[in-house]
């Protein structure tokens, strides 16, 4: 299973939740697969997803889902503890780890070896994580959005893409329907 099998089969669960999506492809899967208002699309903030969706979940009562990918998160490993120390907000931080950089050319990223994401979220504070394969991602996230507890979920899959157009929406336009849902 691949990132787009994934975030198809998760679609319909996390169409009415405010969700954070990674940078390049994976924004790119999830525009194309179920474009939502609800949906923050990423462009050019590599490992930001989830620092963003860890400040958005501080600020409102509605569950966040930030969508990241290995590579986001080892680009920025601040992320985990600032999340294990601040789990005042209902964040859902889904790790999609593939094993590799997947928009820029799927060069191997360390959690292919002997990195552990979920490891490193337990040692960062982060007190409910929990590493899943892919096909049992949507069960995985479908427990956390009933809890009211900050989760982190490491969803291992297989590298690879799906051909997906780019998403030609302005930035700006992406930023303000997200806003204007935030507040709906």
């Amino acid at each position: 299973m691949i990132r787009a099998e994934i975030l198809r089969d998760i679609a319909p669960l996390i169409r009415d939740h405010l969700v954070v999506c990674n940078i390049g492809i994976p924004s790119q899967e999830l525009h194309a697969i179920d474009d939502q208002p609800t949906n923050f699309y990423m462009l050019g903030t590599m490992g930001l997803a989830s620092s963003i969706g860890l400040g958005l979940a501080l600020v409102q009562p509605k569950p966040v889902i930030a969508i990241d990918g290995d590579g986001s998160v080892l680009t920025n490993l601040g992320t985990l503890p600032t999340i294990g120390n601040n789990q005042g907000g209902h964040l859902i931080l889904l790790i999609i780890d593939n094993g590799s950089y997947g928009s820029t050319g799927d060069q191997p990223t360390y959690t292919g070896k002997r990195t552990s994401l979920a490891g490193m979220a337990r040692a960062a504070g982060c007190e409910r994580v929990v590493e899943i394969d892919g096909r049992d991602a949507k069960a995985a996230l479908k427990d956390a959005l009933g809890t009211k507890a900050t989760t982190v979920i490491v969803c291992k899959c297989d590298s690879g893409n799906e051909k997906m157009p780019v998403i030609t929406m302005d930035p700006v336009t992406i930023r303000d329907r997200f806003m204007a849902a935030v507040r709906g």
